[in-house]
């Protein structure tokens, strides 16, 4: 329906029909309870970030770019040394411009600021995250590569992707209590339910929300 409606759309536009006959052609809705993401659960997740540095320093920075805070790889490729020179309010900081040009700052954690000064070195500018075998900027191809020899490294049953590494900060945060607020802050989506979409656990019936409402007014 999406191709009909485009087609249709742009001989309108480019003056070959006189009118837009699928313009009010309704879409079917799917529903989909949860991303099919194939993501990495928490025992998955530290082996990754454990194996990763055994490899290459660059290795171990990526796996902790894309593990720990969340990014895309287009945004983990893009990563400077002088990106994250700056502290505010007593953190170490990140700079980056993320999904639609949008600017961002992240805090980096001892263990991930640890993992990018090995992965500097002695460099004080230019991309972060380097090919190990030439030495040259990475692109999403190589980060793509690198995901791969990190976790077939770990045993991963699954075969995993750079954007599988987004989804455990999404989904495990719902195992720990995090706000709903916090967890879209890291992942940076724009809509909440974006991130919901991440929650593998939405069919616990020990969270539903009746419990919390007996609990409130179990003292009426």
């Amino acid at each position: 329906m999406h191709a009909v409606r485009g087609y249709f759309r742009f001989a309108h536009i480019d003056g070959t029909i006189p009118a837009d006959p699928a313009v009010y052609a309704r879409l079917p809705k799917v529903h989909r309870d949860e991303s099919r993401t194939q993501g990495l659960d928490r025992l998955e997740l530290i082996r990754f970030l454990q194996v990763a540095p055994t490899i290459t320093v660059h290795h171990g920075a990526l796996a902790y770019l894309l593990g720990i805070n969340a990014l895309r790889a287009s945004e983990a490729a893009a990563v400077r040394i002088e990106d994250y020179a700056d502290l505010l309010r007593g953190h170490r900081v990140l700079h980056l411009i993320g999904k639609g040009n949008k600017p961002a700052t992240m805090p980096l954690t001892v263990p991930v600021l640890r993992v990018l000064e090995a992965c500097r070195g002695e460099r004080t500018a230019g991309p972060l995250v380097l090919r190990p075998d030439s030495g040259r900027p990475i692109d999403r191809r190589d980060i793509y590569r690198m995901v791969q020899r990190i976790a077939k490294t770990a045993r991963n049953p699954r075969r995993i992707g750079p954007h599988s590494l987004r989804t455990p900060p999404s989904a495990t945060r719902w195992m720990r209590g995090v706000p709903l607020r916090n967890a879209q802050i890291l992942a940076r989506h724009a809509d909440p339910r974006t991130t919901a979409h991440y929650d593998r656990a939405r069919g616990n019936l020990d969270r539903h929300g009746v419990h919390f409402l007996t609990a409130y007014v179990a003292g009426v």
